[in-house]
């Protein structure tokens, strides 16, 4: 059993409305100390509102919890003044410099040596190049480094990132990350929103929202384990894929069919049923099927729509 002393956020029950509507509903999540925390979901899912109660910045209208030891709701300026927040909208004022912004952050924090802080932020984010130039003419990969370098500077116990690779190319993605994997070495615990599904693997840990419920949550490989998905991969000899998605979704048995470039995944949660339903199409020349895993996809896919169908 986990020690109290080892979780940065333990919440349950988090409800959150806007105008009458329900953006979160009835939401638990433990987050462990020094752990990368992954949450997954799709635009309006309730992931951003989530973020804003557990660091103080929303008081839910239900439920109750702690973050960083401080309680949610009683004690939300204390966990400010340990959290780090970086915003999916870059924030820093884009007519100062790399140095500028970094140096009047440091002042906002009250830091001894502001100078000295931003110094070691721009060695460590390997920002020498770009210290004196405007932020708001880096491209999106830089900007992203510096908002990085800009939360982490008074040295959080928590890190939260609100879909901050959104937008960016792939190199720059990949070497954000490698700088979030470097921090929680040091034992900063980091909760980031995503969409992309090779960030999620990069996680310890994932929760997947959407329609404000808390779906599934785990590892990864917990995560695709308990979604319970048999899958196969059917590819054609002539490419031609899109009568073959429409009819086998058609079908009974067959939960979900999705394309994955020149091939599809064809999924159930009925072992049986599925093989029944493909029978007819596994002796089809122009058909090659294989039995595959569960791709991290496929189990998103699979719980959107079963969620939608419970609000249906």
């Amino acid at each position: 059993m986990t020690a109290a002393a080892d979780i940065a956020i333990d919440v349950e029950g988090l409800t959150k409305s806007f105008d009458g509507r329900k953006v979160v509903r009835n939401l638990s999540m433990r987050v462990k100390r020094g752990e990368i925390y992954g949450f997954l979901g799709p635009n309006g899912s309730g992931k951003t509102t989530t973020i804003r109660m557990l660091c103080g910045l929303l008081t839910p209208d239900e439920g109750s919890g702690t973050c960083l030891g401080y309680d949610i709701r009683a004690q939300a300026d204390e966990i400010k003044r340990h959290v780090g927040y970086m915003t999916q909208r870059f924030s820093l004022y884009q007519d100062l410099s790399v140095r500028e912004n970094l140096e009047f952050v440091a002042r906002l924090y009250g830091l001894a040596r502001p100078a000295a802080a931003a110094r070691a932020v721009i060695d460590r984010l390997r920002l020498e190049d770009r210290q004196a130039q405007l932020a708001g003419e880096l491209s999106g990969g830089w900007k992203q480094r510096l908002a990085l370098g800009a939360c982490t500077l008074p040295n959080p116990q928590l890190l939260l990132l609100d879909e901050p690779t959104a937008g960016v190319d792939p190199k720059a993605r990949r070497e954000f990350w490698n700088e979030i994997h470097a921090l929680a070495a040091h034992g900063l615990t980091v909760l980031v929103s995503t969409h992309y599904m090779d960030e999620a693997e990069r996680c310890h840990e994932i929760a997947y929202i959407a329609y404000g419920v808390l779906l599934a949550h785990g590892t990864v490989d917990e995560v695709i384990a308990a979604s319970r998905l048999v899958t196969y991969t059917v590819s054609a000899r002539d490419g031609e894929l899109s009568a073959l998605a429409e009819e086998l979704g058609r079908r009974a048995g067959v939960d979900m069919v999705a394309p994955f470039g020149t091939s599809l995944h064809v999924c159930a949660r009925d072992e049986a049923a599925l093989e029944a339903a493909i029978a007819p199409y596994r002796t089809q020349p122009q058909l090659a099927w294989t039995r595959s895993e569960p791709s991290l996809e496929d189990v998103f896919i699979d719980l959107m729509g079963r969620a939608q169908d419970r609000l249906q």
